[in-house]
């Protein structure tokens, strides 16, 4: 009985690292779709965030009403708390990467935005999970950051100093927000339906971003295209690939979902390949195969 409760336990993980690292490839396309955003119309990171939110909180709502029925509504007192934490964390870091994109590019910002994460929630999961790093996870971890970097490092951009410093701090802002996300979720995902904590965290982080938003002036006068990106922005990395990342989350260790989500600047720079002009150095094609190593490794080790 032992050996099947394993085999059971063993493949109910990796089924939940398959969706987060589904969700991790989906999110890779945000920040190619925001730089077309931006090239269509004079959008600025704030309004984007909150359309973005905006489109996907009323989504989220309905389909958990649909799905799960009368009880969607119902939250423990002591989760609010929790929620509320996560819809902020969610609020401050659309705003933060999409102000970093135009300032890095969108290689650059993935970079710091994700590399940082690991890092940042395993020192959070350690000291509030008491979650512990196996050797594995250690070594999967370090070689997925430093494939990240040769990644992205293979093709530098030269920039502005002082604009630079200024992304790569919105960067770093938007990766400790996702710390959080990726902390938060982990806290109420066993005891929830995956579209519960999303539907409410995304719609307390529109409620927080829509007078920021109205009084800063917000611009509606995208062509079509630029409303079909939109429309993509809110309703597929965010409603449908947040569905995943948390239903991924209820069988994953917070480390090992965030060294997961690594997978995201992948697919980021091979869409900034195909549809910005950006190309792929050696060093990026070799940092490339590393970040998918260290994925193969860490879902072997799990």
């Amino acid at each position: 009985m032992a050996t099947v409760g394993q085999a059971v336990s063993a493949g109910g993980t990796r089924a939940g690292m398959g969706m987060i690292a589904g969700a991790a490839l989906i999110w890779g396309t945000i920040g190619v779709a925001v730089s077309l955003l931006y090239r269509l119309a004079p959008a600025d990171p704030l309004g984007v965030g909150f359309l973005r939110l905006l489109i996907s909180a009323p989504t989220l709502l309905i389909m958990g009403w649909v799905i799960v029925g009368s009880g969607f509504l119902r939250v423990r007192r002591g989760d609010l708390g929790t929620m509320a934490l996560m819809g902020v964390a969610f609020a401050t870091y659309q705003v933060c990467y999409f102000a970093a994109i135009p300032r890095l590019g969108v290689a650059a910002a993935v970079m710091i935005n994700i590399c940082s994460v690991p890092i940042l929630t395993a020192l959070l999961s350690r000291v509030f999970l008491g979650e512990r790093l196996s050797r594995i996870a250690l070594l999967a971890m370090g070689g997925a950051v430093l494939g990240t970097a040769m990644l992205v490092g293979g093709a530098p951009e030269s920039r502005d100093l002082a604009n630079t410093l200024t992304g790569a701090t919105l960067a770093l802002g938007a990766g400790l927000s996702y710390s959080i996300v990726t902390m938060t979720s982990r806290a109420v995902a066993p005891y929830y339906h995956p579209l519960q904590p999303i539907a409410f965290a995304f719609s307390l982080g529109a409620l927080l971003l829509a007078p920021m938003a109205l009084t800063s002036g917000l611009h509606l006068a995208y062509p079509a295209a630029g409303w079909g990106l939109l429309l993509y922005l809110g309703l597929v990395p965010t409603a449908a690939a947040y569905v995943l990342y948390l239903r991924g989350m209820s069988s994953t260790p917070a480390t090992v979902a965030a060294t997961l989500t690594l997978l995201e600047p992948l697919g980021s720079t091979l869409l900034a390949v195909l549809f910005l002009g950006e190309h792929l150095a050696p060093l990026a094609l070799l940092g490339a195969g590393l970040l998918l190593a260290s994925m193969g490794m860490l879902y072997r080790g799990r």
